[in-house]
């Protein structure tokens, strides 16, 4: 009885908090009013019409609201937490400090209703109503006052909507008359549509793009007259597109293209340009004039997409300058298009070229930590000289260096140190046998990249890692990259491996494949589609493809057969012979201004066939860590069910595999200033292809989805602008070592329990986003 009595006291308690709360917020909010004002809480719009459906109606009075202004203060629940936070700072007495952070940061002013013009937004909802054909609309406002608070209502009552029952284009015999009404096909005014401005001026800018198409540089726009008859009766339109008396001649004129002329080492900072005549390059259509002869001639003519006599069009306008900015070696390019002093009807093209400085060095400290894995710094130098050979190349030269620490659980001690060096030159172009011709605005290029790395686990092994590729990376368009590496070759070698290493690897004969030496070689692939940048869709994704085709060649030359016994070397090294293929898709679903749900799902296969058995260590699959699975330590997790077994190492072994599956999804909101919050989950594992006798459960059954380990968390996301700076603490809920039936773990949540906090929460720190 007393037990039930308490929890109805605690029941009432909660109603009772939650009814002052209400209470502060709301009355302190109305206090602070200046005298004889009241707070302006919002409006309604009512549209009154028995012709238009009710979804009609309601889409008509959603777009109308959003036209009213000023907005009120925000609110969360009913609350107006940012005013109550604006009053109680009351007026700083300097533009410093705490009051004056909460004040103008934090808080928000209130919103009164001598700001609000009811006779102003009623027109304005009035030309919104008859801009979408809605003629001779009425409005009518009022407000309606509680509590020196008011609230303002707008009844609209529009007529019968206007449809379009005819469109005509241009029918004169001119050039440009001739040249518009072609583009009637295509024309965004259809017959039985409903009347709209916003159209019409979409329309106009349609025609206009068409013409720039087809050399009429100087027209816009505004030469383009809509004269609308609503005479016609039966709420129908008649429109009719025409050119205006006034447009000038010369916009009238297709005009094409005569001189091309660069100047490659132009200077804002300079009104003239001096130079000789020797200066002065004649190459094929262009005029370069090279003051410092600073590039090959070849340059601009694989990035002017205009030839002499070509008609002028906005596509190879916009074309040539992406292609000057992708270039990579220019920090300013202007064009300028002048009217021909020598043949009529003609225009000049100038490029006007300012460039970025020939050598510089670019210093990036990178960082990570995993409460139960590493803590992880890092640093790059790179040296970087532009326009090495006068062809726009690019050379890098790169020394990079860092450290993993293990500060705390069964790896301390054991810790990674990384030294390398990495070389690469890049081409703006394609280099190959045959000559291969990119239409795109971006520019194709060749790479090719030798890298050395040095990387030494304290207490167990070293190892050095050579790599040297040739590819092409090229772009169709801003949503679709491509790369490709003809050439990849991978050496690895073991050093230094320890006593202690060697004895476990009699225990675990798995970790024996870390230390052997790797010969890999084969060309490599990867596709990636994207349309992320596009801020104003609700829905975006990115893909990412890899495939890699490894060994191959060489295996089927060679007959190379492992099940045999029938190894082949290279350099006295077994070179690996497998297939790889790897899928990353996420989705971005926008749920307001400031929020988000972010899904990733990667799906991953390698197969290892002919002259080997299992993949190569380093390029087998993990999951765990700040990117992945974020309640598991990193390379932790998996495979399958396999149980690590306890042994007298003083580290845990990382674990790999051929398969890999893995989902994550976070909610991710602004909430406050800079800081970011998110919830999270993860899940996912890997698999091996084959049984392993050494590791039970590790292979891929039809019950794989028994093997799913499960996480979940919360995060705080710091965005400082130049980079996002995420914390992430996270638990499991399921953990697929343990036996069946025990394998979720969430009634054992206990966060009040130390013990259960020091064995399960993972505190992730990282720099960017997980995905």
């Amino acid at each position: 009885m007393n037990k039930k009595h308490s929890d109805m006291e605690n029941r009432y308690m909660k109603y009772f908090l939650l009814l002052s709360l209400f209470f502060v917020f709301g009355c302190s909010n109305t206090k602070y009013l200046p005298e004889g004002d009241l707070l302006y809480t919002g409006a309604s719009v009512t549209v009154k019409d028995s012709i238009l459906k009710k979804k009609e109606r309601k889409a008509l009075e959603k777009d109308l609201e959003e036209l009213l202004r000023p907005k009120p203060n925000k609110q969360i629940l009913g609350l107006r937490p940012k005013l109550w936070f604006y009053n109680i700072a009351g007026e700083p007495k300097k533009d410093k400090g705490f009051r004056y952070w909460l004040r103008t940061k934090v808080g928000e002013a209130p919103v009164l209703l001598s700001k609000v013009d009811l006779d102003y937004n009623a027109s304005v909802l009035r030309n919104y109503a008859e801009n979408k054909g809605y003629f001779k609309t009425r409005v009518s406002a009022d407000s309606t006052v509680r509590s020196k608070r008011v609230t303002a209502e707008y009844i609209v009552q529009p007529r019968k909507q206007y449809k379009i029952k005819e469109v005509k284009f241009p029918e004169d015999s001119s050039g440009l008359g001739k040249a518009i009404a072609r583009t009637s096909r295509r024309s965004l005014l259809k017959v039985g549509n409903p009347y709209d401005l916003d159209i019409i001026k979409t329309e106009r800018e349609r025609i206009d793009t068409r013409l720039k198409e087809k050399g009429f540089y100087y027209f816009n726009p505004d030469y383009i007259l809509a004269q609308v008859d609503s005479s016609k009766g039966a709420s129908l339109v008649s429109i009719k597109l025409k050119i205006k008396e006034e447009t000038p001649e010369k916009a009238k004129i297709a005009y094409k293209i005569d001189k091309i002329i660069v100047y490659p080492n132009f200077s804002i900072s300079k009104d003239t340009i001096k130079y000789k005549k020797e200066d002065i390059i004649q190459y094929n259509d262009f005029t370069i004039i090279d003051t410092a002869n600073t590039f090959n001639p070849r340059v601009f003519d694989r990035a002017i997409y205009f030839k002499q006599g070509d008609l002028y069009n906005r596509k190879d306008h916009n074309l040539t300058l992406n292609r000057f900015v992708n270039l990579g070696t220019f920090s300013f390019v202007k064009n300028e298009f002048r009217t021909s002093d020598s043949i009529k009807n003609t225009l000049d093209s100038y490029y006007f070229l300012t460039l970025l400085p020939k050598k510089f060095i670019r210093v990036e400290v990178l960082g990570k930590t995993n409460s139960a894995s590493y803590n992880g710094t890092g640093i790059n130098v790179n040296w970087n000289n532009r326009n090495l050979f006068k062809g726009a190349e690019l050379l890098t030269v790169s020394a990079f260096g860092g450290a993993d620490f293990q500060l705390s659980g069964q790896n301390k001690g054991h810790n990674i140190f990384k030294l390398g060096t990495e070389t690469s030159l890049t081409w703006p172009r394609f280099i190959a046998p045959f000559n291969i011709q990119g239409s795109s605005e971006f520019v194709p290029r060749t790479k090719a990249t030798i890298r050395y790395e040095y990387q030494n686990r304290t207490q167990l092994y070293a190892l050095n890692s050579f790599n040297t590729s040739f590819g092409y990376l090229w772009k169709e368009n801003i949503r679709k990259e491509h790369q490709l590496n003809i050439v990849d070759i991978t050496y690895v070698s073991p050093n230094n491996v320890t006593a202690e290493y060697q004895e476990d690897i009699l225990q675990d004969p798995s970790l024996g494949k870390v230390i052997e030496k790797q010969l890999i070689f084969g060309p490599t692939y990867s596709y990636t589609y994207t349309n992320t940048m596009q801020k104003r869709k609700k829905n975006t994704i990115y893909f990412n493809g890899e495939l890699d085709f490894v060994g191959n060649v060489t295996g089927l030359i060679t007959g190379a057969n492992i099940k045999k016994n029938d190894t082949i070397k290279v350099f006295n090294v077994p070179f690996s012979q497998y297939v790889k293929a790897k899928a990353d898709f996420r989705h971005y679903l926008k749920l307001g201004k400031e929020s988000q749900l972010a899904s990733r799902i990667i799906v991953g296969a390698g197969y290892a066939y002919g002259n080997s058995s299992t993949l190569p260590n380093s390029k087998q699959f993990v999951v765990g860590g700040t990117n992945s699975i974020r309640a598991f330590r990193a390379r932790s997790l998996g495979p399958g069910s396999y149980i690590i077994p306890e042994t007298t190492s003083s580290y845990v072994p990382d674990q790999s595999a051929d398969l890999k599956l893995e989902f994550n999804t976070e909610y991710r909101a602004k909430l406050f200033s800079i800081v970011k919050g998110a919830i999270f989950l993860d899940a996912g594992n890997i698999w091996l292809l084959n049984a392993d006798p050494d590791k039970a459960g590790a292979e891929i059954t039809k019950d794989f989805m028994k093997d799913i380990a499960v996480g979940a968390g919360a995060g705080l996301r710091f965005d400082l602008s130049f980079l996002i700076l995420r914390t992430d603490l996270a638990f499991p809920l399921r953990i697929p070592s343990l036996p069946q039936g025990d394998k979720w773990v969430i009634d054992n949540i206990n966060l009040g329990d130390s013990s259960w906090r020091k064995d399960n929460l993972i505190l992730n720190i990282a720099i960017g986003y997980p995905f």
